[in-house]
């Protein structure tokens, strides 16, 4: 029974750890917000009071944090788990960061004598809660497949997507083409509703026709319902779109696309939005928002 550290249980990680409990994996767990944790401890795992105590004699180190600044504080800041990892142990980046900051943890890690996968996921919480994540890997196949069952205990797929970085890089990119589509999608539900169209009726048609996606299908149900109940953050998906835009830059390719999504997105955050679902980024189309 391998020993796990989980550092991080928002929306994703709580989901995460209570799978790795199902899998009768030996669980400790750190959040800045302890109260977070009880849930856990209450199925079983060891709550610590630092992530340098979470770490400490865990085979396997994962992470789930928001941006590159709190994966920074949890890893490498007073009673970061590189403080107390042991040499062999895989550090596991969840979240979605940069594939710079990738490179540097990686680094950091290597002199502690550990190895780093970064395998950022996709699915937002209903799939964390029920172990239906699809896990992007960057890094050793060895070390990937030394920590395959604990990932497919959370996830229904592990995909090894190249070299450390590979799995951040690829996750932004996903999410750059979500943002995308998510705008245009909001966008598009203001003008049929303006323009008096049977919303469920269009909507039909664009769902199973050529626009047609798993998102398209699911954002444009929480719209009409405006249930706005936190799958995937709204600020988080622009922090991920300038990311996107950063790394993009660097290979020589603006994205010109990326702009106006996050410029939406930016203005959902004024209105309010912001600690909302993705979704809500709709409501700046509706009477009274004030669209500029």
């Amino acid at each position: 029974m391998k020993k796990i550290a989980l550092l991080g249980l928002g929306t994703m990680g709580a989901g995460m750890g209570k799978r790795l409990l199902h899998a009768e994996f030996s669980l400790a767990v750190y959040n800045r917000t302890a109260a977070k944790a009880a849930t856990l401890r209450d199925a079983g795992a060891v709550v610590a009071a630092s992530p340098a105590e979470a770490a400490r004699g865990a085979e396997i180190v994962i992470s789930m944090l928001a941006d590159d600044q709190a994966s920074r504080m949890v890893w490498m800041g007073d009673q970061g788990a590189l403080a107390s990892v042991g040499t062999g142990s895989i550090l596991v980046e969840c979240g979605t960061v940069t594939p710079d900051w990738v490179e540097e943890l990686g680094h950091a890690g290597q002199e502690k004598g550990c190895v780093l996968l970064d395998a950022p996921v996709t699915g937002s919480r209903l799939q964390a809660a029920g172990g239906e994540l699809t896990f992007l890997v960057g890094g050793p196949k060895a070390q990937l497949e030394t920590t395959r069952p604990v990932l497919e205990a959370m996830g229904k797929k592990v995909v090894h997507v190249g070299p450390l970085g590979s799995g951040s890089r690829l996750k932004l990119i996903n999410n750059f083409l979500c943002a995308a589509q998510l705008a245009s999608l909001a966008e598009a539900v203001g003008w049929m509703e303006r323009a008096g169209l049977d919303m469920d009726l269009a909507l039909d048609v664009l769902c199973t026709g050529a626009p047609g996606s798993p998102l398209l299908k699911t954002m444009s149900q929480r719209m009409m319902k405006r249930d706005y109940q936190v799958n995937f953050l709204l600020r988080l998906l622009g922090k991920d779109i300038v990311y996107a835009q950063k790394d993009a830059q660097a290979a020589g390719i603006p994205l010109r696309t990326a702009d106006s999504a996050l410029d939406l997105l930016e203005r959902a955050k004024e209105l309010g939005y912001g600690e909302q679902d993705m979704s809500s980024v709709v409501e700046q189309f509706r009477s009274g928002k004030g669209i500029a």
